[in-house]
This record gives C-alpha cells, sequence and structure tokens, in this order.
C-alpha cells in the first residue's frame, strides 16, 4: 500500500464537483468547491501518496467537526465516484485513510439562553422609546413592533418564512373569525405546509402593516429589523448576551413550556420535531382545531411594554 500510486485527472474531479452542485443552495455548493480545492491541492491527481496529507490538513485547517466532515466527505465520495467510472475498487479501498479521529463526547448542557416575557416586553420597549425619541420613525416602530409580537406568539422561523410571508397572506387569514394563517412549504425550512393560528395581539399588531399596501409585497422587512437589533444590541435578563431574531421563537418554545402549551400542537405550529411516521402518514389537522387548541393556551397571554 506503501507504494500505490492511484491517478486522476483535474477534469475529473471538475465534473464530479459541477454534478455535485446542481441544485444545491449557494452555502451548500460554496462547501463543495471548498473541499474539492482542498482535495487537489492534496493530491495534485496522485492519491495514495498524498491522502494522509490531506486528511492533515483537514484537521489543522478546521476545528469544527462538521466542517472536518464536510471536507472529508467529499473526498471519500469522490474516491467512490472514481471507483465507477474507472473500474477500480482501490479507489474506494482509500476511504478508510480519511476518516474522522475518534473524540470523547461531552455531556450536553442545558441551554443558557433563558428567554422570558419580561426580555419579550423589554424589547417592545425598547422599540417604543427609540420612536419616542425620534431614532426610528413610526412606520420603522410598527415594523420591528409587528415582527417581534408575531414571532414571539408563533414560534415561526425568522429568515425561512417571517420574511418571506406577504401581505395577500396575512390579508386573507384575517378574513376569519379566528384567524389562521397558511404557510406554504417554500416559506419553511422543512418543505412543510402548516396552519399558524393568529392571537389577538398579533391581529392588532400587524394591522398597520396591510393598510394601504399590495398582496404581492413582503409582510415584514426583516432586512432592515435586523440591522437595526444588531446595532442596538438590546442586553438580556437571564444571561449575558444580546437579543437577536431568533430569540422569539425561544421564547414561544421556553413560555410553552410554562403554560403546558399541547406538545403535538405546538410541534405542528412551529414544524419542529415532525419527522416521524405519524406526522408524515397520520397527522393532518385542519385550522380551525388548530386555532382551537393553540388559544386554550395562549389566550390569556398578553406582551406589554
Amino acid at each position: 500500500m506503501a507504494n500505490l500510486a492511484l491517478d486522476f485527472e483535474l477534469d475529473e474531479l471538475c465534473s464530479y464537483t459541477e454534478a455535485r452542485s446542481i441544485g444545491l443552495a449557494r452555502k451548500s455548493v460554496d462547501w463543495i468547491k471548498r473541499a474539492s480545492t482542498a482535495f487537489w491541492r492534496a493530491t495534485s491527481g496522485k492519491v495514495k501518496q498524498s491522502i494522509d496529507r490531506l486528511r492533515s490538513y483537514t484537521l489543522t485547517r478546521y476545528q469544527s467537526t462538521w466542517s472536518r466532515s464536510k471536507t472529508l466527505a467529499f473526498a471519500k465520495a469522490f474516491l467512490g465516484y472514481l471507483t465507477k467510472t474507472r473500474l477500480d475498487t482501490r479507489y474506494q479501498a482509500l476511504s478508510i485513510f480519511l476518516e474522522l479521529p475518534k473524540v470523547v463526547k461531552e455531556r450536553k448542557n442545558v441551554t443558557n439562553r433563558i428567554v422570558t416575557k419580561e426580555d419579550i416586553q423589554n424589547i417592545l420597549d425598547y422599540i417604543r422609546r427609540a420612536e419616542s425619541r425620534g431614532i426610528i420613525s413610526k412606520s420603522k416602530a410598527e415594523q420591528y413592533t409587528a415582527f417581534t409580537v408575531f414571532g414571539a406568539f408563533t414560534g415561526q422561523r425568522s429568515t425561512a418564512t417571517m420574511m418571506k410571508l406577504t401581505v395577500g397572506q396575512l390579508r386573507e387569514s384575517l378574513r376569519a373569525a379566528n384567524p389562521v394563517l397558511r404557510v406554504e412549504p417554500h416559506q419553511d425550512k422543512i418543505r412543510m405546509e402548516h396552519y399558524v393560528p393568529l392571537h389577538p395581539q398579533v391581529v392588532v399588531a400587524i394591522q398597520p402593516l396591510r393598510d394601504g399596501r399590495q398582496d404581492d409585497k413582503l409582510m415584514f422587512r426583516h432586512g432592515s429589523f435586523w440591522m437595526w437589533v444588531k446595532r442596538q444590541q438590546i442586553p438580556m435578563l437571564h444571561f449575558k448576551g444580546h437579543f437577536v431574531l431568533g430569540d422569539l421563537r425561544k421564547f414561544c418554545e421556553q413560555h410553552g413550556d410554562a403554560i403546558g402549551w399541547d406538545q403535538s400542537n405546538r410541534a405542528y405550529i412551529m414544524t419542529h420535531g415532525v419527522s416521524g411516521i405519524d406526522w408524515k402518514h397520520y397527522k393532518h389537522p385542519l385550522p380551525e382545531n388548530v386555532y382551537d387548541v393553540y388559544m386554550q393556551y395562549w389566550k390569556e397571554v398578553r406582551l406589554t411594554s
């Protein structure tokens, strides 16, 4: 094995890289290209003589297990590709030299990022004070308030879902006595269509955002609020850190525990933990049922500044 030399061409690596990248998200393509570049720099077309060098480079270059795994997994997959295209199983056999080192698994601790009702009310108060002092306009204050209230009561992901919602969707949901928003598959991280009940306080908060706007416009100005929050560095009450948009979803989950929110209803609305057989083949709640169960737990909850 020490004297074994298996060759490949740069064109083969480029073709495989392009094939792996088709249809993937930009971030995934970026990692594939990084791994492909690292593979070529370490081997230069000579597999066995330099496969150890690739592993050493990867373990030195990246400290994250995720990053190491991505890079070495690409290398293993490419060796499998060469095995099939060249009909030589020796390429695949070399993947044993690309194993990640064994590590002692650390015991996972309970998250210390605790987001409470007081935290969310503090955010709302911060927005109100910024408007009263002329730091932000009335329209921005309405946007930021609506985003905060909507995110806290629904637990929807800020980037995958909230930033994609349209004015027409919200307008349509409010036509019913018991308003329920239908989130479309492309607006959800796991591509799961689902219904989201709108708490009465959410209905009031989003009212100014609908008036005089066309249905195809995005409901929330996600980027504006994200940048404002990043600059303000609003402190949290129960841990050393500043408020980020993801804390709204954390609050919904954690406050749901405090009020005993039904687990099935919560999992469906937040599309969290719904990968089992029950959800794939059996459960399909009606919007009115989703709303009724949700309001049993959240009806008395109020966020004030």
